[in-house]
């Protein structure tokens, strides 16, 4: 049995030119440029102490919407607003004969109901994926499935490495499919897909246990060839936790280098990239995916102190949702 290796996703490196401020860092979207910013709507939802939580956009109302204790990554939610696909993490604790292994983390998508959560009944849910590899889900715009990971390699006990590639299923789990021929003999891995116009969608590409960068793509690319890498598909270094806007005019990623960590927005071809928000000296962000507001022109994203935030894509409007704590990956709602 070869021993397991889990690859932790916290990604980065950067590339590509920005339009600079004094300070080194991007500068700010133009307002503009920006258009008209309003009051932004709908709601946002949460994870925790691993159980889903949603409140307002504005932090009012908060309320349980799932028990379950282990939910972990990104949450989506449908279209019409009543329902959410989100990810549970477990664990398995292999133990070959000669006492090589450990323990690996394992995940699944299931789907809450806010009609549920609102008859008090939080114990209430329904799994869509069960191979233990399913994470990242997204909601696609029309209704008609969930984009997500998944680690194809999951549920092998003498998996050397965890194998990451885009599939997408319906909304009753009852059927999976992988876009990319060649991912059973591939190093390449494609995670966190946000699906974006055109059939395009935006992910964080991996070779092996590293990170290469974040790339669009088409959403139904059949195989990658290493050569494409940097040549046919352009590569942004060092951005993660990647999100489509649902206008489609912008990218949301986190820079995880530390002397520049921050979010920013980026045009799909990558030729100008914004500073939306540079945390505070102390204050890291967490790199689960973005989430866009419904109108495009507010983020959400939580810090590691467990702090749950908005802001405006101009980097004004900041405001604290939640106080510190066990809280992370909020996802905006869809509808308004």
């Amino acid at each position: 049995m070869r021993k397991i290796i889990v690859l932790t996703v916290t990604l980065g490196v950067f590339a590509f030119l920005m339009i600079l401020s004094p300070s080194g860092y991007a500068a700010n979207l133009p307002a503009e440029k920006a258009g008209k910013i309003g009051v932004p709507l709908g709601k946002i939802a949460y994870i925790s102490n691993g159980d889903v939580w949603v409140m307002n956009w504005d932090g009012s109302n908060q309320f349980k919407a799932v028990t379950v204790e282990n939910a972990n990554g990104k949450i989506s939610w449908a279209p019409d607003g009543k329902r959410f696909v989100f990810t549970r993490q477990g664990k398995v604790d292999v133990r070959s004969p000669n006492n090589l292994g450990g323990i690996h983390k394992v995940y699944d998508i299931f789907i809450g109901y806010i009609d549920s959560a609102m008859a008090k009944n939080t114990n209430f849910w329904y799994q869509v994926t069960s191979e233990m590899g399913g994470r990242n889900p997204e909601w696609m715009a029309d209704g008609s499935g969930i984009l997500f990971t998944q680690d194809i390699n999951a549920n092998k006990v003498n998996a050397e490495l965890p194998n990451y590639q885009t599939a997408i299923v319906d909304t009753m789990g009852s059927e999976i499919k992988f876009f990319r021929k060649d991912r059973l003999k591939t190093d390449i891995g494609v995670l966190m897909a946000s699906p974006g116009p055109n059939n395009q969608m935006v992910a964080v590409l991996f070779k092996g246990i590293n990170q290469v960068g974040m790339a669009v793509l088409p959403m139904n690319k059949e195989s990658i060839a290493p050569g494409e890498i940097g040549t046919s598909i352009r590569i942004q270094k060092a951005a993660t936790a990647p999100a489509w806007s649902p206008d489609g005019k912008w990218i949301a990623y986190i820079d995880t280098d530390m002397s520049r960590q921050g979010i920013y927005i980026t045009t799909p071809d990558f030729k100008e990239q914004y500073l939306v928000y540079k945390p505070t000296v102390g204050r890291n962000l967490q790199t689960y995916p973005l989430s866009w507001s419904p109108d495009s022109k507010w983020i959400t994203f939580a810090t590691t102190d467990g702090v749950i935030w908005i802001i405006d894509i101009t980097g004004g409007g900041l405001k604290q949702l939640t106080g510190t704590g066990m809280n992370m990956a909020p996802a905006w709602s869809k509808n308004k």
